[in-house]
């Protein structure tokens, strides 16, 4: 038993497949769907939109550290070779900055609830856009790093065991 949950399989990981891209799509679509109710809910003046787009961002920023955990470990398990560790680590660093700069947008929202319910300020909005553009850049370097790089797929895994890739 303890073999089975200690060996690699052919992706190098001790269980059937990546788990990081799960979770992490689920916090992308959360905080994207918070960002869009809360401009539906500003332009429109229909408050119900804030409370939604609230209860998004809050379940987002609980899960971003999950994503994180996870995606931390799959990359220890990755054996990156020498051309990905830089897209990696720059994704790894943005990983973790969003995981605060999506704390600060829940607490600022948190606030801002607090205050009027009602009603949410338009930098609110304008920090959310960049929020939303950083979020956006971090699926671009995923994307790269499973597509372009093969991280975690069956030929590169094989490939960096037999010393193919330096």
């Amino acid at each position: 038993m303890l073999d089975y949950l200690t060996s690699l399989n052919d992706h190098n990981l001790p269980y059937p497949d990546t788990l990081h891209p799960i979770v992490v799509h689920f916090v992308i679509a959360m905080v994207l769907f918070a960002f869009a109710c809360d401009a539906i809910g500003f332009f429109t003046g229909k408050s119900r939109f804030y409370e939604v787009g609230w209860w998004n961002l809050f379940v987002a920023t609980i899960a971003i550290f999950v994503a994180i955990i996870f995606g931390q470990f799959e990359a220890g398990l990755a054996k990156p070779y020498e051309v990905v560790k830089s897209v990696l680590n720059l994704h790894t660093l943005i990983g973790w900055s969003l995981s605060g700069i999506l704390a600060a947008m829940t607490a600022w929202r948190y606030v801002l609830r607090t205050r009027d319910p009602q009603r949410i300020p338009v930098h609110y909005l304008g920090a959310g856009l960049i929020l939303v553009l950083i979020v956006g850049m971090q699926v671009y370097l995923g994307d790269e790093l499973v597509w372009v790089y093969g991280l975690h797929t069956v030929p590169v895994v094989e490939a960096v065991k037999d010393g193919m890739l330096p």
